[in-house]
């Protein structure tokens, strides 16, 4: 099918999906509960595990592969890659990095990721490409809704509609950024390839419109596993095997994530991508099923692959960038020589519900022991009273940062 390279205008309603299910117990061989602070409880019913676990068989041995002999080569097929991300600046470093890496054969690399880090991709001299969303927003809402599907508070406080519109938005931007001149230049631009992470949810679609192919990369484990839970899962093992259950939190977390989001999916597929609908027993196991390649971007010496993860997927290591060149403002090289190394506190994208409260905590704290601090303002806007020992710090890069103190405090994000 020729595709119009021409988005149509969507003319989606904002209200919730009429069949909303409180859980997927029509689905799942269990209960299932939203807790407050973003987690899925989940429980396996026993009686089913057993017949369950029957079913679950181990990937073949495959031999570790050597990488070829010409990997280091410059190939002379230069292509155009898009690379989308949905995240906070810590989702979306580890791509530039890998961006850049790209570059370096001689690609064509535009990033497509919120115009909040249009400033950052473009001093990395990578392509920016705006795909919408506000990061902060979409991230505090899935804390208090993971896999999007609504609570009843988040019902009644009005958050749905903006928040669908976002998702929308997205999507949206996300094809854009497969098909449309660079924003800056006027340089004409198709995909050939598309790198993604998983919340950018277009990715799949987007390929299957361009015919291209398409790669997933994380820096959270998202395929299925019997070594461990899905990271949003808490789960209640019970009687039941706990390989089972972690394996089956998977399809608990990509099921609810498709409850939220599966029925904007399907207009867009089909009013802008002229695509068929996506069956609703299909939608949320996609990835799985077309064996999507996967890469996990941490060390296998931190968590090493596991064993029933078959060859389309691999953990290659951590992506770091070439360190920046920065310059300290003034008032942040004169803490740090006013006295002995500080220790660093920061929560980076994680939106806290009450940050007066962890302020507090944290300064009291500070006071109790004498030390010197740097408190990361991050998306939770941190801030308090002024004290000569605690400086308060906006955007600063961890490479140069961490040199100059004697410890860190972090949220532990990936």
């Amino acid at each position: 099918m020729a595709h119009n390279f021409s988005p149509r205008s969507p003319n989606y309603t904002d209200d919730v999906p009429q069949c909303v299910p409180s859980g997927p117990s029509s689905y799942w061989p269990g209960t299932t509960d939203i807790t407050d602070y973003g987690r899925i409880d989940i429980d396996i019913d026993t009686h089913i595990s057993g017949k369950l676990s029957q079913l679950l068989s181990s990937p073949p041995n495959e031999p570790n592969a050597e990488p070829p002999a010409d990997r280091e080569r410059t190939w002379k097929i230069k292509l155009n890659i898009v690379i989308q991300v949905v995240g906070s600046r810590g989702d979306v470093q580890p791509f530039i990095a890998l961006g850049n890496e790209l570059q370096k054969y001689g690609h064509r690399v535009r990033l497509a990721t919120h115009h909040v880090f249009e400033d950052f991709v473009r001093k990395s001299h990578l392509e920016f490409h705006p795909i919408g969303g506000d990061p902060a927003e979409l991230m505090a809402y899935m804390v208090k809704n993971p896999g999007l599907i609504p609570k009843m508070s988040s019902l009644q406080a009005g958050d749905i509609p903006k928040k669908r519109a976002m998702i929308k938005e997205i999507l949206e931007g996300c094809w854009n950024s497969c098909i449309q001149p660079d924003i800056k230049t006027g340089a004409p631009f198709v995909a050939d390839a598309i790198i993604a992470n998983p919340p950018s949810f277009g990715h799949l679609h987007c390929a299957q419109a361009l015919g291209v192919p398409v790669h997933l990369m994380f820096t959270m484990p998202w395929s299925n596993t019997k070594a461990f839970p899905h990271p949003l899962a808490n789960l209640k093992y019970k009687g039941t095997d706990p390989n089972l259950a972690n394996y089956l939190s998977y399809n608990v977390v990509e099921f609810l994530t498709w409850q939220g989001i599966g029925d904007l999916v399907n207009k867009w597929r089909r009013e802008t991508l002229e695509l068929e609908l996506v069956p609703a027993a299909e939608g949320p196991y996609l990835a799985k099923t077309l064996k999507i390649p996967f890469t996990y971007c941490w060390s296998p010496a931190l968590v090493p692959k596991p064993a029933d993860w078959h060859s389309h997927i691999d953990v290659c290591g951590f992506f770091f960038r070439d360190t920046p060149d920065f310059n300290p403002p003034d008032d942040l090289r004169e803490f740090l020589d006013q006295g002995p190394p500080p220790i660093y506190i920061g929560f980076g994208s994680i939106v806290i519900d009450n940050p007066d409260n962890m302020t507090a905590i944290i300064l009291s704290a500070i006071k109790s022991t004498g030390v010197r601090a740097i408190i990361s303002r991050g998306w939770s806007k941190l801030d308090g009273e002024q004290l000569p020992n605690v400086f308060y710090l906006g955007d600063c890069p961890h490479e140069w940062l961490f040199q100059h103190v004697a410890a860190v405090i972090h949220h532990g994000g990936a």
